[in-house]
């Protein structure tokens, strides 16, 4: 008895030829210019700036709120005479260094917590105790500890950063896939390959937010302990320059000021983290 299938005829179906389709036509001019990020930010910072100047020509009062050409040309005297770039230089060597200390801390509470059920207890509690605390209120401690200087400023800086980080952080770890931690296991990765190879990459995404609130908190922190140290030590970096200011009733430096630690976040976010999320969790798909 023959079991073999049947073997069925080949043949070749003529496909009809596709019809005439029209050429698409392109954006208006108005719609692709829109469409440019950079260009839609740039609206919203010139919509802004027209506000001020509008609000300034209606108090009329330069001592409560200077123009915006006032504010531009004592940015552009105190720039090209050397006391911004100055400020700017102590405050930004200061933070930086804050900064990558509390940030290396983080990763490494984070990964700890990630690892053990200690970690996590240890996390937890700290959080629980010292995120609440605002680190403005550390400066009485730090008085004490570190004296008059830097070492008190980044003690401050160190736990404005730590905590929130470390939170950001240990949820991105938590969010990793069961799938993925397991195909981990099967590659032998344990330890601090398991964490560096396998949980950073995957909780990438959080790992930059973490540290996106870690620099606006550390940049609050350093300007409001300025203030403070600065009054007491008689130097000091931006904030300390719009506390003199502020005392010397010249409010239009003080703007300056402000809008140097505006122009310093808007530079770091557009091309620091920008740039390290278009490398990485942009370009692996993992964030639109």
């Amino acid at each position: 008895m023959n079991r073999q299938p049947p073997v069925r005829a080949e043949y070749q179906r003529e496909l009809e030829p596709l019809p005439a389709m029209a050429v698409a036509h392109p954006l208006p001019l108005i719609q692709r210019l829109w469409n440019q990020t950079w260009l839609r930010k740039s609206v919203i910072i010139l919509v802004l700036l027209l506000l001020w100047q509008a609000g300034a020509m209606w108090e009329n009062n330069d001592l409560m709120l200077p123009s915006l050409w006032q504010t531009g040309h004592a940015f552009i005297e105190d720039m090209f005479n050397g006391t911004l770039p100055a400020k700017i230089a102590i405050s930004l060597s200061t933070l930086l260094r804050g900064y990558l200390i509390g940030s290396l801390l983080a990763l490494v509470l984070s990964a700890f917590a990630a690892a053990t059920q200690l970690g996590r207890d240890l996390l937890s509690s700290l959080t629980a105790m010292l995120n609440p605390l605002p680190a403005i209120a550390l400066l009485p401690v730090a008085l004490l500890w570190f004296g008059l200087g830097n070492s008190s400023l980044i003690f401050v800086l160190v736990h404005a950063v730590l905590w929130p980080m470390a939170l950001s952080t240990y949820s991105g770890f938590l969010g990793v896939s069961e799938t993925l931690r397991m195909t981990g296991r099967n590659y032998g990765l344990k330890g601090i390959r398991y964490v560096i190879y396998l949980l950073i990459p995957a909780a990438l995404p959080a790992i930059i937010s973490g540290l996106k609130n870690g620099w606006a908190f550390a940049w609050r922190t350093l300007i409001a302990a300025e203030l403070v140290f600065g009054a007491s030590s008689g130097k000091g970096g931006l904030g300390w320059y719009i506390f003199q200011n502020r005392n010397e009733l010249y409010t239009d430096r003080v703007f300056a000021g402000l809008i140097s630690v505006i122009i310093i976040g808007l530079l770091v976010e557009g091309l620091v983290f920008a740039s390290v999320e278009k490398l990485t969790v942009k370009r692996w798909g993992m964030q639109r």
